[in-house]
């Protein structure tokens, strides 16, 4: 009779067994799912979770000794930034990454949430764009018309737009082409025929003012004369 008893508690205890291991299967979250984790945790006891504790502790030392830095992707760093938030001891608690790491990931993320907020909405132009192609028609196809010619034409159809206005949507259509030739074309052609001068002012080895003045030859940089004085007057005349 004894025997009998002692094989039915051996066959309900496996039978427990089984049935914990399978709903301890069933109900085990996936691993990167920390919500699932959490509802999880919340059915074990205190002194298990502080045991998981401890040893997902000792993995993160074994990983900071690595040389190799483990990637933190964005997702990574707002999750850290939020649960530091929520636990006092957030610096002893970090141990893959430095506390000044995680304030600077904060103030990204503060400076990203106020660009985002702060960030005007695109905003419709005043000018109709059928205002703006009549404009832009209007200077193409009238070359000497001005800005406030196009203006008094558009007061004439009872459409109100400013001088400053006309003039940005004219530059998209106009191209101004300087007349002549320019200044740096001319010095070009005539370096050969042009001297230049200068007249400044020195100070020697006993900080004394000395005035110089002198030419060159704008083409072959040649000094063509020079002259220094303690006396500015000898230049200017008394």
């Amino acid at each position: 009779m004894a025997g009998i008893l002692t094989h039915l508690r051996r066959l309900k205890n496996g039978c427990l067994d089984a049935l914990s291991s399978c709903f301890t299967r069933w109900t085990k979250p996936p691993t990167s799912s920390l919500p699932l984790q959490t509802l999880a945790d919340l059915s074990r006891s205190k002194s298990e979770l502080v045991a998981e504790n401890a040893l997902l502790r000792q993995q993160l030392i074994i990983l900071k000794r690595q040389v190799k830095r483990p990637p933190v992707t964005r997702a990574d760093r707002i999750l850290l930034v939020l649960l530091a938030r929520l636990v006092r001891t957030w610096q002893q608690a970090l141990v893959i990454v430095q506390p000044d790491t995680l304030l600077r990931w904060h103030r990204e993320l503060f400076r990203l949430y106020w660009k985002r907020k702060s960030k005007a909405p695109a905003r419709k132009p005043k000018v109709a764009e059928e205002t703006i192609t009549l404009i832009k028609q209007m200077a193409q196809e009238n070359r000497l018309w001005g800005a406030e010619r196009i203006r008094g034409e558009l007061l004439k159809l009872g459409i109100r737009v400013c001088k400053r206005t006309i003039q940005k949507y004219m530059r998209t259509v106009r191209s101004h082409q300087p007349q002549g030739q320019k200044w740096s074309t001319f010095l070009r052609t005539h370096a050969a025929q042009i001297w230049a001068c200068d007249f400044l002012q020195v100070t020697d080895l006993f900080f004394r003012p000395l005035f110089a003045f002198f030419l060159i030859e704008l083409q072959s940089r040649k000094v063509i004369h020079v002259g220094v004085t303690l006396s500015f007057h000898d230049f200017v005349g008394e």
